[in-house]
Formats: C-alpha cells, sequence, structure tokens
C-alpha cells in the first residue's frame, strides 16, 4: 500500500446527509479501501431524522411506526435514532494494519468515546452487556450518551458511533433504543453542558489517536 492509501483522512459534512446516500458513499470507500486505493477515514456528519434497524432488531422495538423513516442496515446491533444535534462518526479502518481484531476495534471505538467526554467533565462508561458509552445519574440511573455499531467487509470497518450532542431526545420514545428498556437516552446538553459541534469535533480529533494507539489495535 502506498503512502497516500496509508494516510487518514478526516472528513466534516456540514449539512446533514441522507442515509442511504451516506452508506453507499461508505461502502464505495470500503471498497477502494481494500484495494489498496484510498486512505482510510473519519467522517463526522449528522443526518436528518431517522430510525435505523440492525441486524438484531426485533420489531416489537419500533413502538411508534410512521414517525419517522426507519432504515434496515448491516450494522450490528438492534433499533437506533439519528439526527440533527447527534454527531456520527463513521470510521473506515483496515483492520489487516491494526491487529485484526474485532473485539479490540470495538474496544477502541468505547475509549475514544469515553476519552472525548472526558475532556467536558462528563464520565462516560462500559456496561457488561450493554452496548454503548453510558453515564450514571440520580437514583441509580443510567443513560446511554453514545452508542456503537459497526460492520467489517474483508477486515475494512465501517459505520461507528454516534455520540449525542443535542439531538431532539423525544425521537427516542419511538423505539426500544438498541434493545434497552429499563435505561434511558441523555446527551451532553441534558447533562448542562453546552458546546457548539466544531468545539464537539475538535474534541474528537484531539482524541482519536491516542485512543487506538494504545490499543493492541493500533498500528
Amino acid at each position: 500500500m502506498d503512502g497516500a492509501a496509508a494516510a487518514l483522512e478526516w472528513r466534516v459534512s456540514d449539512r446533514p446527509v441522507a442515509y442511504e446516500a451516506a452508506v453507499a458513499e461508505m461502502e464505495a470507500r470500503v471498497a477502494a479501501i481494500g484495494a489498496g486505493t484510498a486512505p482510510e477515514l473519519v467522517w463526522l456528519l449528522e443526518h436528518p431524522p431517522l430510525y435505523t434497524a440492525g441486524t438484531s432488531a426485533r420489531e416489537g422495538d419500533l413502538l411508534q411506526p410512521g414517525r419517522l423513516p426507519v432504515y434496515r442496515t448491516g450494522r450490528g446491533g438492534q433499533y437506533t435514532y439519528h439526527g440533527p444535534g447527534q454527531r456520527v462518526a463513521y470510521v473506515l479502518l483496515d483492520l489487516r494494519r491494526r491487529g485484526r481484531d474485532v473485539r479490540c476495534f470495538v474496544h477502541a471505538l468505547e475509549e475514544w468515546m469515553i476519552a472525548t467526554l472526558a475532556l467536558f467533565n462528563v464520565k462516560g462508561e462500559r456496561r457488561e452487556g450493554r452496548v454503548g458509552i453510558w453515564i450514571g445519574g440520580t437514583g441509580g440511573q443510567e443513560s446511554k450518551i453514545a452508542a456503537v455499531g459497526v460492520r467489517i467487509r474483508q477486515w475494512v470497518t465501517y459505520h461507528g458511533v454516534a455520540l449525542n450532542l443535542d439531538p431532539d431526545l423525544s425521537h427516542y420514545r419511538g423505539i426500544v433504543a438498541c434493545g434497552i428498556r429499563e435505561h434511558g437516552v441523555t446527551s451532553l446538553a441534558e447533562q448542562g453542558v453546552l458546546i457548539s459541534m466544531a468545539e464537539l469535533d475538535a474534541a474528537l480529533r484531539s482524541t482519536f489517536d491516542r485512543s487506538f494507539a494504545a490499543l493492541a489495535c493500533s498500528r
């Protein structure tokens, strides 16, 4: 693989990107990364309001059919919400160069979210048996602040993470988010962290390298 293909590209979309268009672009880029003709990519974007159903989605977890468009997707996981105010980070990495360890890759994504939240004095944590990043609340109540859902094709990753900055949390009432009924969903804004999307993006960029470099799946 030449030097150009070995680099990591960062892309930021300033306007919401249609979900189907984003998936088509990711799939084309995955093929190019696999062929060694394009660099790895981290793509930061928002989507219009919609629900996605992962490969483990249960029909009964769509509580309000018709509320928002629903897209079936090949990523792992169940139902989740995307919309304005949520930073989606699609992470397209070549695991042939990063250890071929899927569990390690997911761990690195989680570590990235935890490190980013820490910059804003928010303690994000993993929970056994629950995908995503969680924060504690009063009375032992916990809420999800970041979702994780990935797909891998010939050792190239795509899809990624979604971190709630200030989305319309009422849209989560239309689904059982990630199949978990016992806990809620929150955002940085709900936690009193009032920052811009540009500030969040800067934090994501500043924590990315060390979140992956500390793990065996890094270069």
